[in-house]
């Protein structure tokens, strides 16, 4: 009999701010963490806004001299996971170091690092490429950090499936606990691609909104006018645990994960068929592990990045899965607030549908001013809403075509 498993602790940091409720604070509110670029001089680049994390100091978290050793990916993956811990009450020691373990993926990993010393070898030579190079950029490193600094001996591991790589990290962790191989995971995503690299690459493949005399708008999912996804940064890492194991040690339980989806296009590197295959097959993989209807379904954390095309394909793929029922979703994406956290997006997202459970508040789509073609769905535009919400799904899809797609419950013992 496979066990069950629950969500005990949410980390995130995100252009909202530093720290979970910080977070959702300014999620519940409808403000917009995107601004221009402040992080390298943007004016020559075709996109000059992103959804920058501010005023964060590693130093808060990371010794002076480990932090010089870390990308500022690995930086993010230990704050929000000191976040989640604190927030589950985890402790890890001798008696269950071995099965508590850490999942943490990223999508590009340190990429200011590889931009620096690459910078260094053409300038300087190869003796002044930093020893710390490889460990500060290759992206099992966050899991590796993470599971040094806490002690967590457990299964460790990391993916990298663009887009959708949280998700995945979530959904695996999962399913490790569900197996008997964990009593706890710390799991998720992160992501720091605020690079002249990183923004340069996606803009050249005009991926990018370029909406750039207006920041706070420019993320704007299923809304006629949108351009283009904005690029975030930051994490969301969950603590999920063995129900037996949380309740004996009276941890807080927020939601209880009952599904997970997997699915792949076999279509194209960065478009999904136009039916919508890939995206209906992972949501209903889903709900068929979480075992419910389609119809428990009372709201989704869509993947919605703000791009012409990916937008309204979603939105077809959760009307071919929900039928009739999909009139009476709320389905939001609050990427339209914090951007698009790349491979941090999942954890990110997959922390903020949790929180939606546990107060009952579905967070809004802001910056939805007119539904662009085949996108009618109920978008929560603009503003939060207080609803019942007892089952939720969160979607990722990323470059590739790899899908992932995740089911929470609400804790009802």
């Amino acid at each position: 009999m496979s066990r069950r498993v629950v969500v005990t602790g949410v980390g995130l940091i995100s252009a909202l701010g530093i720290g979970t409720e910080e977070t959702w604070s300014g999620l519940k509110q409808g403000l917009t963490g995107i601004g221009r670029i402040t992080q390298f001089d943007a004016e020559n680049f075709a996109c000059k806004i992103a959804g920058e994390v501010k005023n964060f100091d590693p130093l808060n978290w990371v010794e002076k001299k480990e932090a010089r050793k870390m990308g500022r990916f690995i930086h993010f993956a230990i704050a929000a996971a000191e976040f989640a811990m604190k927030n589950a009450g985890l402790r890890v020691d001798a008696s269950n170091a071995e099965q508590v373990g850490v999942y943490i993926g990223s999508g590009i990993g340190g990429f200011e690092v590889i931009e620096r010393e690459h910078k260094n070898l053409l300038e300087k030579g190869p003796d002044r490429i930093s020893p710390f190079f490889i460990p500060a950029t290759i992206i099992n490193l966050a899991s590796g950090y993470v599971s040094i600094r806490t002690g967590a001996k457990g299964p460790n591991s990391a993916t990298a499936t663009a887009c959708t790589t949280s998700t995945h990290s979530i959904g695996d962790s999962f399913k490790i606990i569900q197996r008997g191989d964990a009593v706890a995971m710390i799991c998720g995503g992160t992501e720091a691609a605020i690079t002249p690299m990183g923004i340069g690459g996606f803009a050249a493949m005009r991926a990018l909104s370029t909406k750039n005399d207006s920041p706070g708008t420019a993320s704007r999912p299923w809304d006629k006018d949108r351009d283009g996804f904005v690029v975030g940064e930051g994490a969301g890492i969950l603590v999920l645990e063995d129900l037996e194991y949380a309740k004996a040690r009276g941890a807080p339980i927020l939601a209880e994960i009952v599904g997970y989806g997997m699915s792949a296009d076999a279509y194209h590197i960065t478009a999904g068929s136009e039916d919508g295959d890939g995206i209906i097959r992972v949501m209903r993989n889903a709900i068929r592990d979480a075992r419910i209807p389609p119809e428990a379904i009372d709201y989704i954390n869509a993947h919605a990045t703000s791009t012409p095309v990916g937008d309204p394909l979603e939105a077809l793929a959760i009307k071919k899965t929900f039928g009739e029922h999909a009139k009476k979703l709320a389905v939001s994406s609050t990427k339209s607030m914090h951007g698009h956290l790349l491979g941090g997006a999942g954890g990110l997202e997959a922390g903020v549908t949790v929180l939606a459970i546990r107060d009952q508040i579905a967070p809004p789509t802001i910056n939805l001013s007119q539904p662009d073609e085949g996108c009618d769905l109920d978008f929560v535009p603009n503003q939060a809403r207080p609803m019942r919400i007892d089952y939720a799904l969160s979607n990722s899809f990323g470059f590739g075509g790899t899908n992932g797609s995740l089911v929470f419950k609400r804790y009802s013992g």
